[in-house]
């Protein structure tokens, strides 16, 4: 889900009066944060003292800081630069080497700020946002720091080759903020200036140049949106002879104007809207414009379907000549996960029944037309595709290569250094098993929903499990924002779950990305149930095939997949015996006057609109949750600094669900945002509890449990 603009102590809208539980959305009241102590320490006191706890923690905190983890990187100029964290460093360090240390087993970082020693320094507890640096020298660098992991952040500059915070450099004080430079004496700010500058949903609503020198509130107003958008942004591409700038206003989650300014940022001529559809991703290199398409677009007498990646002229699109070719067109069972540019190629991440491939096109020579072919890579799993090539440099030795990661359920993560001219690739680095998977199978199932759909799940297995009905078995599924759940090396779950004898299963429901917008739409608004009908399919799939029962089996997601959960376990407390709802959504009602709230009205519906409301009170956990019924003993987990997903929703709801009569437990983590941890001991932590509270919930002794 996207993040917010609001900070933490932003008042709700006007609430509805029969809500009890309003005061629990004072993220820092005093009272709020007594109850959140006290439900704290009842859940810590009973699940630190299973048997399951601390060997979790000890094995899941040495996976987290192990020394031979891959460290992912990003290209600017000659460096490749890392955040990285372990024992010594729990807040990270900040990092770079070259590609030739790089290569070597034990690379040489050279280091470039240290998050513990800073946040000791400061008597802050800062987390790492991320660093947006100049190029070509990528001598200036804008550095985010959250206090927490909330997703505001206070911006600095910060001078890489002195290593020290510019004196009299570009800063912003806390808030959620987007800062883009023009050069190096100026930037593109969207922040919070004050009364009027956000929108409903907390995001910025003005774009301003920034001078360095000048205070923040002279900057120029450049673009700006209506105060019901979500938000606006700004990208500049600097690529010679391409200068660009493209501003975009958000009008919902899923549909934006394109606003475009041509030659370089410092003397480019005011915006001019695009045409192209509201819905559709917009992207250039260099001279072709990049269509990638959520809604079916009609051009030239063709239809071309949703989910299609087209290539246009950009010039002549923007002179009116609407032409286009289709780089990729979806089918029943592939769609477009993504691309990544070389100099010269489109690199396509194509999924495959929720398996990964690789194209690379390029255009011919001679006729300028597109030609492509499927890059050999391992499958099936997932791959990922990250182009080096940076336009910025005039001779650049890396512009037709790229990173390919491959990992599945059971393969730890290698990382190759490719190219485009062929498919033979290098091993970087390749990742250590962190579980025994010896034994263990991954399968994929297909489950039929209430209205016919056959939606796909997978099956981790552990050693020597059989169909029996007797699996401890674990079901995690999210099935929102268009977001598919593909394979990946789970060490956490294969450490602490299957290779201690669970079931793991990975659900596709609709409302995810796997098979594309359709597949998204499917569940979006009205049709939101069909995502908890998949679940609930899935379920019933596991217990028919005898892979499982009600008394072992679980679910678990977290933000839209906390709602999910929350939402199947009310309708269906007969199937599970546990549910870990995590940074949830769970008050439909009210979650548009929380923090981003607003910003997700394309996706659930607005409460305020009687229509609108009539399908969200058919499952908005908060107000279906009933007394008298028997429900799953759940496991909330939320964060106070979460001011994404408000940690109000779960706070509500297991005070509505305590009043009830109902057994639960609660952990709200005070740091870590909506990630829920703001270092590798508490992430450690967190899990510990979830594992330790499943394990009690779904082992061989919970058969005479509450559920099934």
């Amino acid at each position: 889900m996207t993040d917010t603009t609001a900070p933490l102590s932003t008042a709700a809208a006007a609430p509805a009066p029969e809500d009890p539980y309003l005061w629990l959305e004072e993220v820092d009241g005093a009272r709020a944060m007594a109850w959140v102590r006290e439900r704290n320490a009842l859940s810590e006191a009973e699940l630190t003292a299973r048997p399951e706890y601390a060997p979790t923690r000890a094995r899941l905190l040495s996976i987290l800081e192990a020394k031979d983890r891959i460290p992912g990187v990003v290209r600017r100029g000659d460096w490749f630069y890392n955040l990285w964290q372990d024992e010594q460093h729990r807040r990270g360090l900040w990092r770079r080497t070259s590609l030739a240390e790089y290569r070597r087993a034990e690379p040489a970082w050279q280091v470039l700020l240290d998050l513990d020693a800073l946040a000791r320094a400061e008597n802050e507890n800062w987390v790492w946002g991320g660093a947006s640096l100049l190029g070509p020298d990528y001598r200036r660098g804008l550095v985010s720091l959250s206090r927490g992991g909330a997703d505001a952040t206070v911006v600095r500059e910060f001078d890489v080759d002195t290593l020290q915070f510019a004196d009299g450099g570009f800063a912003l004080p806390e808030a959620k903020s987007d800062v883009e430079w023009i050069d190096a004496d100026t930037v593109y700010v969207s922040t919070d200036f004050g009364p009027g500058s956000l929108t409903e949903s907390g995001y910025p609503r003005t774009i301003r140049r920034w001078r360095r020198g000048t205070p923040l509130a002279q900057a120029q107003t450049v673009f700006e949106g209506a105060v019901t958008d979500v938000g606006v942004g700004v990208g500049v591409d600097r690529t010679p002879g391409y200068e660009r700038t493209v501003f975009s206003r958000m009008l919902d989650f899923y549909r934006q104007e394109i606003w475009l300014a041509e030659g370089p940022a410092a003397t480019a001529a005011d915006p001019k809207k695009m045409d192209v559809p509201e819905d559709a991703m917009v992207d250039f290199l260099r001279d072709t414009l990049l269509l990638e398409l959520r809604s079916p677009l009609d051009l030239g007498g063709r239809t071309f379907p949703a989910g299609s990646l087209l290539v246009a002229d950009a010039d002549a699109w923007l002179r009116g000549e609407q032409a286009a070719r289709p780089l990729f067109t979806p089918t029943a069972t592939r769609s477009l996960a993504g691309y990544t540019a070389t100099r010269d190629h489109l690199l396509l991440q194509v999924m495959d029944n929720v398996a990964s491939r690789v194209e690379a096109w390029h255009r011919e020579g001679g006729t300028g037309e597109f030609v492509g072919r499927t890059v050999e890579a391992p499958f099936p799993g997932q791959l990922g595709v990250t182009g080096l090539h940076d336009p910025l440099l005039a001779d650049d030795p890396l512009a037709e290569h790229y990173l390919l990661s491959y990992t599945d359920f059971t393969t730890p993560g290698s990382l190759y250094l490719a190219t485009t001219a062929d498919d033979r690739r290098t091993l970087l680095k390749a990742g250590p098993a962190r579980f025994d998977a010896e034994g263990m199978r991954a399968e994929q199932c297909f489950a039929t929903s209430a209205d016919g759909t056959r939606v796909p799940y997978f099956v981790l297995w552990p050693r020597g499990a059989q169909a029996d009905g007797r699996n401890p078995t674990l079901l995690y599924g999210y099935g929102g924002f268009e977001q598919p759940l593909t394979p990946w090396y789970a060490a956490s779950y294969g450490s602490a779950w299957c290779a201690q004898g669970g079931v793991f299963v990975v659900a596709n429901l609709r409302g995810g990305g796997e098979f594309g917008p359709d597949w998204h739409q499917a569940a979006l608004r009205e049709n939101k149930q069909r995502s908890y009908d998949d679940l609930i399919a899935i379920a019933e799939d596991l217990i028919a095939r005898k892979i499982t029962r009600p008394a072992h089996l679980g679910i678990q997601g977290g933000s839209n997949g906390g709602l999910l959960v929350g939402a199947v376990m009310v309708q269906r407390p007969d199937l599970f015996n546990a549910v870990v709802c995590q940074v949830p959504l769970l008050d439909m009602r009210r979650y548009h006057t929380l923090l981003a709230g607003a910003s997700w009205m394309a996706e659930y519906g607005d409460p305020d609109d009687p229509a609108d409301w009539a399908f969200l009170s058919q499952y908005s956990p908060y107000h279906r949750v009933r007394a008298g019924v028997r429900y799953p003993r759940v496991l909330f987990t939320t964060s106070t600094r979460d001011d994404r997903v408000h940690p109000g929703h779960a706070r509500k709801m297991a005070a509505r669900m305590l009043e009830q009569g109902h057994d639960l437990l609660y952990y709200e983590n005070t740091e870590g945002g909506h990630g829920g941890a703001a270092d590798n001991a508490q992430r450690a932590h967190l899990l510990a509890l979830e594992f330790a509270y499943l394990w009690q919930q779904l082992g061989p002794a919970s058969a005479g449990g509450t559920a099934g």
